[in-house]
């Protein structure tokens, strides 16, 4: 089955679901419907492949890079494409993470033994990841 098209291939204007069929029943319904119900519709495939990916990983962007051997700048500005394509302005609402002095030593006991990069240990002592 072919995903929803959310955007016309032709002008690129939204586009208008009219008409839902059950192939069980052979049931057909044609009017105007609403697409917001499914916010991830307007989202590429390679969008909602990353969004998986992400969900996989449990959110962490360190093994994200492991994962799909890309580097973590890539990854977050995939993961703020996600976030416009969604409606949303990355950091908008951002607050600060503080970390707690048991974080930042565990952030530097994983770089000390070689499990995170510098630059992984960057990012996270910055409340990035």
């Amino acid at each position: 089955m072919n995903p929803i098209l959310t955007q016309c291939p032709v002008c690129h204007e939204p586009m208008e679901v009219t008409r839902l069929y059950c192939s069980h029943c052979d049931t057909t319904v044609e009017g105007h419907f609403s697409g917001t119900s499914n916010p991830f519709a307007a989202l590429t495939a390679e969008q909602m492949s990353f969004v998986l990916t992400f969900v996989r990983c449990e959110g962490r962007l360190n093994r994200m890079e492991v994962e799909m051997g890309i580097s973590y700048p890539t990854i977050r500005n995939r993961l703020f494409e996600v976030i416009r394509a969604l409606g949303y302005e990355p950091g908008k609402d951002e607050t600060p993470i503080r970390l707690t002095p048991e974080d930042r030593k565990r952030i530097l006991d994983d770089l000390y033994d070689g499990k995170i990069t510098s630059e992984q240990a960057t990012h996270m002592l910055q409340g990035e990841g």
